[in-house]
């Protein structure tokens, strides 16, 4: 095997499409939820997988994650050198820009991998590796989201993982945008999407929300949040939600993966 050979990214080239604010949903749930293990850490690193044909969605981590950890760091990685290339002029102080895919080409492992609308092109059946590649990467009490959204980021649905695998998968809307809570099932990652099926756990959950969000429709008079809050309180009697009405309020819920991983 030739050295070149040997250092070949791993992975393949994604369609790259990319637009400002796309993954703002994403970016504050990551804030909220491991916002204090960026804080506790003495460097703080985040990689910004496959952020695509430009540099954006990098840029606004940076930002976000600056908000709740000052000294956290951003290092997009991307595939196709082109786009490494065109995204340089746009380093700064803790933000580069590295060749490389899902084996992560870092000195030390990061505290978040972030990689939305990466896995969409894969197989389903390739999804549990690449997970086990990337979560192996990551640093002690670190984590991993993997999920998928819409063009301008209003439907958003993510999966987050520890080193020891799946722990919640979060589905997150502009609420005046929604007709019912199912509308998001065609946002679902790679590992869910094709599950939409009757006798599957996630079919069943996106069911019995839409029932949820039906009797829930005389708080329409109040909005779509309170209609989504009282949804949501519903749906957490029988579902092993694992958030509260402060992310509900923002058009997002989580639920326990083990409820909604695959049936086999």
């Amino acid at each position: 095997m030739t050295a070149r050979a040997a250092h070949r990214p791993v992975g393949t080239v994604t369609r790259g499409t990319t637009n400002p604010n796309r993954l703002r949903r994403m970016d504050r749930w990551i804030a909220t939820a491991h916002g204090a293990e960026l804080r506790r850490a003495d460097d703080p690193v985040a990689v910004d997988l496959g952020y695509g044909a430009a540099p954006w969605t990098a840029v606004e981590l940076l930002a976000r994650l600056r908000t709740v950890a000052p000294r956290a760091r951003v290092v997009g990685v991307e595939i196709e050198p082109a786009r490494v290339a065109a995204a340089k002029p746009y380093e700064r102080d803790g933000l580069v820009f590295r060749h490389g895919g899902f084996e992560i080409p870092l000195p030390r492992r990061p505290l978040l991998i972030r990689a939305a609308n990466v896995l969409r092109q894969y197989d389903e059946s390739e999804v549990a590796a690449v997970w086990e590649r990337l979560c192996a990467r990551l640093a002690d009490g670190g984590l991993l989201v993997e999920g998928t959204c819409d063009e301008i980021g209003r439907r958003h649905v993510w999966v987050a993982l520890g080193p020891e695998g799946p722990r919640t998968v979060t589905f997150a809307t502009r609420l005046g945008s929604l007709e019912r809570p199912s509308d998001l099932a065609e946002r679902l990652p790679k590992a869910l999407i094709h599950r939409n099926v009757p006798g599957e756990p996630v079919h069943a959950f996106l069911r019995d929300f839409d029932r949820a969000w039906a009797a829930a429709a005389p708080y329409a008079s109040y909005g779509a949040r309170q209609r989504w809050i009282r949804s949501v309180r519903d749906l957490a009697g029988d579902w092993p939600v694992t958030d509260g009405p402060g992310r509900w309020r923002q058009g997002e819920v989580t639920v326990a993966w083990r409820a909604l991983a695959p049936a086999d």
